[in-house]
C-alpha cells in the first residue's frame, strides 16, 4: 500500500480530559465547611520606572533623574483572602472520556483502520496505566494551583470519582508529592489512576472527578486567579485584568488542563540537569512558551508527527515511552490532518 493511499488530510481527536474552570473561595483551615466566594478588587498604584533605559538617558544623571521622577501610574486587578481567613479553596471538575480508538473526524478509511488497530493494541498492552498514574499524580500534588502552590503551609486535595458504577473519594496531602518527577508509589494515587485508566480505555464510558483543594496561604494573603489576555487594551485601561465568573475569582479551564497534562518526562533533555525543564506539558513540539523553547523538534525526530505518522500506520515505535507520548497527545486532542499534496 502506498503512503499516499493512507493519508488523512482531515483528522481530528476530541480531548478526553475535559476540565471546568476553577472557582476560588476563602475560608479558614480549621472551619473549612464555611466558604465565601473571592471577588476581584481594583487597585490604583503609583509605581516607579524600572524598565531598561536608552544609553543617552543612562549616561546623563540629569536625564536619569528626570526619567525616574515620572510616576508609573497603574490600575490593576488583585485578589486576596479576607483578613480573618487564611485558606484558599479551589474547586473544579474533570470529565474523563473514552472512545479514543475512533477519531472524531477522519476522511481516509485505510488510515482510520490502521490507527484504530494501533490504538487498540496500545490499550491491550498498556491499558493507559502509566498515563493515568501521571494524571492522578498531578491531581494529588496540586500542580493545578500554579503560583498559589508556592509558599503554602498546608495543601489538602479532596477528590470524588463518580459515574454509574463508581462512587469513591480520596484525600491527598499535596506537600508529600513532588512536582519534579513521578517516581513515588502511593496506594491512593494508584486507586484513582485505576479508574482514570478504565475510563480512557473504554469505548464510550466516562468518569467525573469532583476536586476541592484547600491551601493554607496565610491571613489576608494575595491569591492568583488566571490573568486575561487583552489584545486591544487602550490607554488608561487596567494593566492587569484577572479572570472571574459571575463575580467569583477563577482560573481558566485551559490552565488547569495544562497542569494535569504536564507529564512529559520522555523528551531527550529531561535527564540533562543543565537544560531540563522538568516535566513539561504534552505538546506536539514540546513547546514551553515561558522558556521560549521547543523540546521536541522535527529535526531531532522527537516530535509528535514523526512518531504518529509511523505508529498510526501500523509500525512499532522503538520505545514504549514514545507510545505513551503519542497517546497522551491524542488524549489532549487536536487537529492533526496531513497534506495529501
Amino acid at each position: 500500500m502506498a503512503k499516499k493511499d493512507n493519508i488523512a488530510s482531515v483528522l481530528a481527536f476530541e480531548k478526553k480530559l475535559v476540565t471546568s474552570d476553577g472557582y476560588m473561595y476563602g475560608t479558614t483551615w480549621d472551619t473549612r465547611s464555611q466558604i465565601t466566594p473571592l471577588a476581584l478588587r481594583e487597585k490604583s498604584v503609583r509605581g516607579t520606572i524600572s524598565n531598561r533605559l536608552k544609553a543617552a538617558i543612562k549616561s546623563d544623571p540629569a536625564k536619569l533623574n528626570a526619567e525616574v521622577e515620572k510616576a508609573n501610574l497603574q490600575r490593576v486587578d488583585a485578589c486576596a483572602v479576607a483578613p480573618e481567613q487564611d485558606t484558599l479553596n479551589l474547586q473544579f471538575t474533570v470529565k474523563v472520556l473514552g472512545g479514543i480508538t475512533q477519531p472524531s473526524a477522519c476522511n481516509n478509511a485505510l488510515f482510520k483502520q490502521s490507527y484504530s488497530a494501533a490504538a487498540k493494541e496500545y490499550i491491550t498492552t498498556e491499558a493507559f496505566t502509566e498515563l493515568a498514574r501521571r494524571y492522578a499524580s498531578n491531581i494529588a500534588n496540586a500542580r493545578f494551583l500554579w503560583r498559589n502552590r508556592v509558599g503554602a503551609e498546608k495543601i489538602e486535595v479532596q477528590v470524588k470519582a463518580k459515574n454509574s458504577t463508581v462512587d469513591e473519594s480520596w484525600v491527598f496531602d499535596a506537600t508529600q508529592f513532588s512536582t519534579r518527577n513521578f517516581d513515588f508509589n502511593d496506594d491512593a494515587i494508584n486507586a484513582l489512576a485505576k479508574y482514570i485508566a478504565k475510563a480512557l480505555a473504554s469505548a464510550d464510558d466516562f468518569l467525573l472527578l469532583d476536586i476541592s483543594c484547600f491551601v493554607q496561604v496565610g491571613k489576608a494573603q494575595e491569591v492568583y486567579p488566571s490573568e486575561e489576555l487583552v489584545l486591544d487594551k487602550g490607554k488608561g485601561e487596567k494593566s492587569k485584568i484577572l479572570y472571574d465568573v459571575n463575580g467569583i475569582a477563577a482560573m481558566h479551564s485551559q490552565k488547569i488542563g495544562n497542569a494535569l497534562r504536564t507529564i512529559d518526562t520522555w523528551y531527550p533533555e529531561f535527564t540533562d540537569p543543565e537544560t531540563s525543564a522538568g516535566p513539561i506539558a504534552i505538546e506536539p513540539y514540546g513547546a514551553v512558551t515561558n522558556l521560549g523553547k521547543a523540546y521536541r523538534t522535527p529535526a531531532a525526530k522527537q516530535d509528535f508527527y514523526t512518531f504518529f505518522d509511523v505508529w498510526a500506520r501500523g509500525e512499532k515505535l522503538s520505545r514504549v515511552e514514545d507510545e505513551h507520548y503519542v497517546m497522551a497527545i491524542l488524549v489532549r486532542g487536536g487537529v492533526f490532518g496531513e497534506s495529501d499534496k
